[in-house]
């Protein structure tokens, strides 16, 4: 390449390099300028905007500024209001202190006057009581104990008056219609009067057989004993022998068996075991069929077999004379009677009559009160809970749950206070008088007391210094409760407390 080249490729480098730098300027200068331009619209939009914005922010601003200018005006104008309410309560307040204080000033007087006058009234009272002392000779704690004593007396006078008033208006009520009901019953059982007791003697032909019955060495009587399970008393009793056990089941087998050898003639040990068995299947038979007889008598069906064999060994109980079974049959009686009368559950009341002594016939053997017994061996085979109920409580050893258990009781009663339902040893009757007479003879005050009518009645004579009218009705309470918790006696007795004052003088 030539120089010439080169200079020329040089120069037209540098022209364009010239060139190039001219037109970039240009370029850029363009740019320069849209930018510039571009800036100015944004900053012109900008203050377009910051001017709305300004111009709303004064119009929110004036808005508030007006609205807290209203709220303040609200503000001061019920605090005007309330300032004044308060200065009129105030006003009042003062007013009402002011009337209060007066009224304390005119209470103050008021209390200084009252003060004089009590000053004074003490002052007459004690003049008064000093003279009434002076005349009367006592103090005033000797004349506020004798009033009191004296309107103490009136009272329990009074009381004593109207307590008899009303138990005399309500026995008489009671008793009227008691005894109608009573009657009604008993006379439409109409029962027997009380059967023989059942009897432990064996009558012999003649005194000769009592060495039979011993026979030698004794062997036959004790093989009769040990077979029967009773004792066998041979004694000086003409013509009879004494048998004694306290089962009265075992005790007719053993007669009965006794009577059978008797008659028979041929006593000795194998034959007297024969003889026994054959007795006590015999009167397992008249069990069965006495129990049976008794719920038929006494219409209650449906009893369970063991029920009616245990209800038929009563047949040979007796309380007081009167034949236990047929006291049962009586007193199922009595009490459907009484049922009917009274609207209440005549099968529950029935059943529980007929039922009420089952316990009877195993008290002998077995720990706890008859009517416990019975009621649990009922228990036992089904009876229903409130029939049980009238079996256990018809001698208030459990709580009387319903009208029936109180029918019960009260046929019990009847059936065994009835003329002629029971009777007693002469010894057992003396036995009984004299027991109810030192009961009566153990409470303090008592000067004499008479057992009458048979046992059924005790009468108290008192001493009337000891005991008042008042007292005289709580002593005849605790007498009767006492011979309630230690005696047995059949029916109820009549406690009767005499007080009598006599005033006895002379004429000379």
């Amino acid at each position: 390449m030539t120089p010439t080249n080169i200079l020329i490729l040089i120069v037209s480098l540098i022209i364009g390099i010239v060139i190039g730098y001219i037109i970039r300027q240009v370029i850029y200068k363009n740019k320069v300028s849209k930018q510039r331009d571009e800036a100015d619209h944004i900053l012109s939009a900008a203050n377009e905007e910051a001017r709305n914005v300004e111009i709303q922010a004064k119009d929110k601003a004036i808005e508030i500024r007006q609205s807290a200018e209203n709220e303040i005006a609200r503000r001061r104008s019920e605090l005007s209001k309330e300032e004044d309410r308060l200065l009129n309560r105030r006003n009042e307040i003062d007013n009402r202190a002011e009337r209060i204080e007066k009224r304390e000033q005119t209470l103050s007087k008021r209390q200084s006057v009252l003060d004089k006058q009590t000053n004074e009234l003490e002052k007459m009272y004690s003049q008064e009581s000093e003279e009434l002392q002076r005349i009367s000779q006592m103090s005033t704690e000797e004349a506020r104990e004798t009033l009191l004593r004296e309107v103490e007396k009136e009272a329990r006078s009074d009381m004593a008056r109207i307590m008899r008033q009303i138990e005399a208006e309500a026995r008489a009520e009671g008793e009227n219609r008691a005894r109608k009901l009573v009657a009604s019953a008993i006379q439409r059982v109409a029962s027997e009067h009380v059967q023989a007791v059942t009897t432990s003697f064996v009558p012999l032909p003649n005194d000769e057989m009592k060495g039979r019955i011993i026979g030698r060495n004794g062997r036959n009587i004790q093989a009769f004993e040990q077979a029967a399970g009773v004792d066998v008393i041979v004694d000086d009793t003409p013509e009879a022998i004494t048998i004694s056990c306290f089962d009265s089941v075992r005790r007719e087998v053993a007669v009965r068996s006794m009577a059978k050898l008797v008659l028979d003639g041929r006593i000795h040990p194998a034959h007297i075991e024969k003889i026994i068995q054959k007795e006590r299947e015999e009167v397992e038979r008249i069990i069965v069929e006495a129990g049976d007889q008794a719920a038929y008598d006494a219409g209650v069906p449906g009893l369970h077999p063991e029920i009616l064999r245990t209800l038929g060994r009563l047949k040979f109980r007796t309380s007081y004379g009167q034949n236990q079974l047929d006291h049962a049959v009586e007193t199922s009686q009595l009490a459907a009677v009484i049922a009917a009368e009274l609207d209440a559950n005549v099968e529950v009341a029935k059943t529980g009559a007929l039922l009420h002594d089952l316990g009877k016939a195993m008290d002998h053997n077995t720990e706890g009160t008859h009517a416990m017994l019975g009621a649990e061996f009922a228990k036992r085979y089904g009876v229903p809970k409130n029939v049980i109920n009238t079996i256990a409580s018809h001698h208030h050893e459990v709580e009387q749950e319903s009208v029936e258990s109180v029918i019960v009781e009260a046929a019990d009663a009847i059936s065994g206070a009835r003329p002629g339902a029971r009777r007693e040893s002469l010894e057992q009757y003396i036995k009984r008088v004299r027991a109810l007479e030192e009961v009566a003879n153990s409470f303090k005050g008592v000067n004499q007391s008479y057992a009458l009518q048979a046992g059924r009645e005790i009468r108290i004579f008192v001493r009337p210094e000891d005991i008042d009218d008042l007292d005289s009705i709580r002593l005849a309470r605790d007498i009767a409760k006492q011979i309630e918790d230690s005696m047995q006696y059949p029916g109820q007795i009549k406690v009767t407390v005499i007080r009598e004052a006599r005033a006895v003088d002379y004429a000379k």
